[in-house]
């Protein structure tokens, strides 16, 4: 079995954890976070699909068009625990769905408010670390992508 090593990223939310837990697993929503999240990223890319099925071993799909070709995010809901915690496998790639990525995004309440502090862990094949910086920079992203869709729905 391969070395693995582990991405991990925390951010707040204004947003209960109910609120943050639900606008993962909506595509409607997913939509609009998923285009935040985009141009939080500074990419220009158009959002081309957006497929989940949230339930465990439930599928997703999230693929975008970019200046080079259309990027693919792929896997399956592992764990589904409303509202505070998903995790799901990660693939970015077919040669990855033998040995994917897992994802585990851990929702909290906010210790000193309404909030939600959400901390994601990201476990990878030790050969993407290299990649580790840009892997949490876009995560960082995604979620400020659902905080900011998240504000603007009120």
């Amino acid at each position: 079995m391969p070395d693995k090593i582990e991405a991990k990223v925390t951010h707040r939310f204004k947003a209960s954890p109910e609120r943050v837990y639900d606008a993962y697993l909506d595509p409607q929503r997913a939509r609009l976070w998923q285009q935040a999240w985009l141009q939080q990223s500074g990419l220009k890319g158009e959002l081309t699909q957006c497929q989940i099925d949230p339930v465990e071993g439930g599928s997703f799909l999230f693929a975008d068009r970019r200046e080079d070709g259309e990027a693919r995010h792929w896997g399956a809901f592992q764990a589904l625990h409303r509202p505070s915690k998903i995790a799901f496998t990660w693939i970015t790639d077919p040669s990855q769905e033998e040995d994917p990525s897992l994802v585990t995004i851990i929702i909290e309440p906010e210790p000193d408010g309404p909030g939600a502090v959400v901390t994601l862990y990201h476990e990878m094949d030790a050969q993407w670390a290299e990649a580790m910086q840009q892997t949490e920079r876009s995560w960082i992203a995604m979620l400020m992508g659902m905080d900011a869709m998240l504000i603007a729905e009120g």
